[in-house]
């Protein structure tokens, strides 16, 4: 149990490190081309059941570039996030099942 917790860790930075390097990118490239933009707030059901999983999923959605935690709802379990242009879902969130390894 304490060993997969530790894989969940690292494997959440990592991922965590990845995303912020991909969205840095995506974000200069819509920066030089212009008008790329077209910002929403979506809200985003997430699985995650503790207050301390959802804050962190929430910080982590703030770091990466693009994105920003406008939002949460520990009660509904429901996250609304402003995006400088419309997404998927799961791009948003990759490390949702990482932080849900590490913490619940």
């Amino acid at each position: 149990m304490f060993l997969s917790r530790i894989y969940y860790a690292i494997a959440y930075l990592v991922v965590l490190i990845l995303e912020i390097i991909k969205s840095t990118l995506d974000m200069v490239v819509r920066i030089f081309k212009g008008n790329q933009y077209d910002p929403v707030v979506i809200d985003i059901d997430t699985d995650l059941k503790r207050p301390i999983s959802q804050t962190i999923l929430a910080n982590s959605i703030t770091l990466t570039p693009g994105t920003l935690s406008v939002d949460l709802d520990s009660e509904s379990q429901v996250l609304k996030v402003a995006v400088i242009a419309p997404r998927d879902v799961k791009d948003i969130i990759p490390f949702e099942k990482y932080i849900k390894g590490m913490l619940e």
